[in-house]
């Protein structure tokens, strides 16, 4: 069977002595999951006894997918009788001893860390479609890559393949490698439906109709965009955020103060003119006094009064706000105005979102590393269950930590502006 040239680049990277992470892929049609596929079977051919993980989120998804891609492969090559699958404990067992063991890689919540993959001992790993896996679960699961390698003359060796997502696979992988900071021991190759001359024509032709958020990923391999349709902000809305010549000052200005507490490393002050930012600061965790001289400072710079200062109460975030005595915000509090929103934080969030996507708010940002950062956090404001009816949520920070690898702190700076649009107003006359 004749590979195609990116699928023998990836050979050489899963053969060498020096990389232990590959992830292959980035578009669609580019032989993602029989690349894997075959990997494993010429594993488990050369090396007798050997043990291997095929991996996916949810293990129906697998044995609809993956697993007929194995068996089509399999039979091509004509090596069925060489092996035997039990459907019942999800094994393929090799006649030289070595097994291929099929996993349910989904983030449970009644196993948050995985425990059930604790005494697994494999000699390597394939996931498939890794991007809708936890970052959490690709650790575990090449932690666990340890199984008579000392025997094969063999280092550990993890495949992940998927289509361009927004997650931990765009900020451990692709990010880096477009940057040339992938570290040795990382490759990432991208596969291009085009770069597959096995592709028929049509299939080609059915994604150039997709529509625009679909078509730049999976034919192009554009990372930058995100089909999830529970996003609110699009990537172009992102970029014009920050590009906000369509977004004029106004006259009141506020401050929102994010606070470092526990699990944070920093807070982050933003002052707004109406809705444009026009200054972003942030300073180390440190002590509470600290920080609240600094807002202190920022508002007698900025002309901003104590009522029009706001800043997250929960935690730590309490005593600045006694300390400073601006206006508290509580994330977990109930909505304001009785609009059909979980809690405070959801309200705020999907409003701000949705008034940044109709470009109506913008910030004056020159640091190209908050960007890259606040960006990488808006992309993650979605609605939670967004097929359900009920009460309108946003995506708990505990994901997102999972997805990005840190607390979404600059978003939620960014989101406490449109409190200031919620809370009651004092008119004198």
């Amino acid at each position: 069977m004749q590979l195609l040239p990116k699928q023998e680049n990836a050979i050489y990277y899963l053969k060498d002595t020096l990389t232990n992470e590959i992830l292959y892929g980035g578009a669609a049609g580019g032989g993602k999951t029989a690349l894997g596929c075959l990997w494993l079977i010429e594993s488990c051919q050369k090396y007798p006894k050997s043990r291997w993980l095929m991996g996916r989120s949810k293990l129906k998804n697998l044995k609809e997918t993956t697993l007929n891609t194995f068996f089509e492969l399999a039979s091509e090559l004509n090596i069925t009788s060489q092996f035997n699958y039990n459907s019942q404990s999800n094994i393929i067992y090799w006649k030289n001893g070595s097994e291929i063991l099929l996993k349910d890689l989904f983030l449970y919540p009644s196993d948050p860390n995985f425990d059930s993959l604790g005494s697994l001992e494999i000699t390597g790993a394939f996931i498939d479609e890794c991007n809708q896996i936890a970052y959490k679960a690709w650790q575990i699961v090449k932690s666990r890559i340890r199984y008579k390698l000392k025997d094969f003359e063999l280092i550990p060796k993890i495949l992940g393949t998927c289509n361009p997502a927004k997650n931990w696979t765009y900020k451990q992988f692709y990010s880096m490698y477009r940057k040339n900071t992938l570290p040795e021991h990382r490759k990432f190759i991208q596969a291009l439906p085009k770069d597959n001359k096995h592709l028929h024509p049509s299939y080609l032709e059915s994604l150039l109709q997709l529509d625009t958020n679909s078509k730049e990923r999976l034919y192009f391999g554009n990372w930058e965009y995100d089909d999830d349709p529970a996003t609110i902000i699009d990537m172009d809305a992102i970029t014009d955020y920050f590009n906000p010549v369509h977004v004029a000052k106004g006259e009141d200005k506020y401050m929102t103060v994010d606070v470092a507490r526990l699990g944070k490393d920093k807070t982050v002050f933003r002052i707004w003119e109406g809705w444009l930012c026009t200054y972003r600061y942030e300073i180390p965790k440190s002590k509470l006094t600290f920080a609240v001289q600094r807002a202190k400072e920022l508002q007698s710079k900025h002309g901003v009064s104590n009522s029009n200062t706001l800043a997250d109460e929960d935690g730590v975030g309490g005593g600045f706000v006694d300390f400073l005595g601006c206006k508290g915000f509580v994330n977990n509090s109930s909505p304001l105005n009785g609009e059909n929103y979980t809690n405070l934080k959801s309200q705020c969030s999907i409003l701000m979102a949705k008034l940044i996507q109709a470009r109506k708010a913008g910030e004056n940002c020159i640091d190209n590393d908050v960007k890259d950062a606040t960006s990488e956090e808006m992309e993650q404001v979605k609605i939670k269950d967004i097929d359900k009816d009920g009460k309108l949520a946003i995506i708990p920070k505990e994901i997102i930590k999972e997805k990005i690898g840190r607390s979404p702190d600059d978003w939620d700076s960014i989101m406490m502006r449109y409190y200031f649009e919620l809370a009651p107003k004092m008119f004198f006359f």
